[in-house]
């Protein structure tokens, strides 16, 4: 097992048997992510690209919560406002990373939380799990591709229903429309994400890149086009009063209640 050099207390990685992991580790903050948490992200996939004893990704969380979103203090103070931020880094890499990636997720995921897995190939979720793409709420509009990704994915009125309205929904549901493989214990994901990964791990290389090139093929430029253009509408309406207005709102008392769904 070895550890990659970029790595932050918030964002551990290592690799081990081909697979790289990388996980989210700002459990006192909820796992939210900061500017400084993308840029490891974006340079542990860019490592894991590169290095071709890596042949396969995991990512995860806790097994209480994978990710709350954005760091809104973070977020606010250092808003993503070139192509090179962090956040935009981290996005691309993601979106563009040729080898397979497994994600276990257990707990809120949260904007991004959620938006990511639609880059991913395989994902586990504990039985805890509840997504959300709260962004409208948030005076925002969605990133990482994600109003092209979701509808192609869950079907227009789903995507509309979680895009639009902005309410959580659970594994189950999650499953049902397709965004993730298998429900299980949360003990059980990292583990069950880990197994997949070696499995993989443990193919052709040029097999697993090339059927995954092919199965995303036609999709790789719109993907990209998409974040570009959410990436201009997000950064101007983020300036916007509407934006500030429920930001605040939602770090005092409006964060996602999970409780209800």
């Amino acid at each position: 097992m070895t550890s990659t050099p970029n790595a932050i207390p918030e964002i551990l990685t290592h690799v081990d048997a081909g697979v790289m992991t990388l996980t989210i580790n700002r459990l006192d903050k909820k796992n939210s992510l900061t500017a400084a948490m993308y840029a490891a992200m974006a340079d542990a996939l860019e490592s894991a690209h590169h290095d071709t004893a890596v042949r396969a990704l995991v990512i995860q969380g806790h097994e209480s919560i994978f990710s709350a979103g954005n760091d809104i203090g973070d977020f606010l103070n250092k808003p993503p406002s070139t192509a090179d931020a962090p956040v935009f880094r981290f996005l691309r890499g993601i979106s563009s990373f040729s080898k397979p990636i497994v994600a276990a997720v257990c707990g809120p995921a949260v904007g991004i939380g959620t938006t990511m897995l639609l880059h991913c190939d395989l994902i586990y979720a504990g039985d805890n799990a509840a997504f959300s793409l709260p962004f409208v709420n948030l005076g925002l509009c969605p990133e990482a591709a994600s109003s092209y990704l979701a509808p192609k994915l869950m079907g227009y009125p789903r995507a509309a229903e979680a895009l639009l309205l902005g309410e959580p929904f659970r594994a189950e549901t999650a499953l049902e429309m397709g965004l993730i493989n298998r429900i299980v214990p949360p003990a059980e994901a990292s583990a069950l994400a880990q197994q997949q990964a070696r499995k993989l791990a443990a193919k052709p290389l040029s097999s697993l890149i090339e059927t995954k090139r092919l199965m995303k093929k036609g999709q790789a430029s719109i993907v990209a086009e998409r974040m570009v253009e959410e990436g201009a509408s997000f950064g101007r309406m983020l300036a916007e009063p509407a934006a500030r207005e429920a930001f605040t709102a939602f770090m005092d008392k409006r964060r996602p209640d999970f409780s209800k769904v």
